[in-house]
């Protein structure tokens, strides 16, 4: 079956809990939730998705017939020094991260994360977890390392998701034409309940790919 990759790229992490740290981003084709094609946003699950996840025509973009193969391609990207360390995310990479992968990614000496929506399964053995819920949908992975939510989202406040096994949680302020609005009412949320922490999109600030 093989793997179907949009882009593979070395930049920093843009945002959430780790935001700054040098990573390889492994970003797959496809997603559950959104074709990706604007003809289809106005009925698709998530309408605020931003990013580019659609074919295998993105920088190291492309098919991959094998799990070590892939990884090689992974490990290519990494400079050299410091805990190689690679983000699995999409579209939504739980369509085809699986343990194979997972383990030939560990083989090549990589701390493995994922960005996932949290609808789908994720393999086990995985050594970051961050979940992104999105409106509309039922969340099957319901713990791990970070909860980062778009703020702000009908159907999707921050009070459906504080009890959740995540060690942290994180508002994103949406960004559309009124991302200043949001970005203060998510700072004011922030302040009013201190469980939740305030992640911005360096990257887009610093114009980082």
């Amino acid at each position: 079956m093989g793997y179907a990759v949009h882009s593979l790229f070395y930049t920093l992490q843009g945002e959430g809990a780790r935001s700054g740290r040098p990573a390889v981003f492994l970003r797959f084709a496809g997603c559950n939730l959104w074709s990706g094609r604007e003809a289809d946003r106005a009925t698709a699950v998530c309408q605020f998705c931003d990013t580019d996840f659609v074919g295998t025509g993105g920088p190291g973009g492309g098919r991959f017939a094998e799990p070590g193969q892939l990884a090689a391609a992974v490990a290519a990207q990494w400079p050299g020094g410091g805990v190689p360390y690679v983000v699995c995310t999409g579209g939504e990479p739980a369509l085809q991260l699986d343990a194979a992968l997972l383990e030939a990614l560990h083989a090549q000496g990589f701390e493995v994360a994922v960005e996932s929506n949290g609808t789908l399964p994720l393999p086990a053995g995985l050594d970051w977890v961050c979940v992104s819920p999105k409106a509309g949908t039922e969340l099957v992975v319901v713990a791990g390392d970070e909860l980062k939510l778009i703020y702000p989202q009908p159907g999707a406040e921050p009070e459906r998701y504080g009890h959740l096994a995540f060690r942290h949680f994180y508002l994103q302020p949406l960004d559309d034409a009124q991302r200043d609005a949001h970005t203060r009412a998510a700072l004011d949320y922030c302040r009013a309940h201190p469980q939740w922490w305030l992640s911005v999109q360096i990257h887009k600030d610093l114009g980082i790919p």
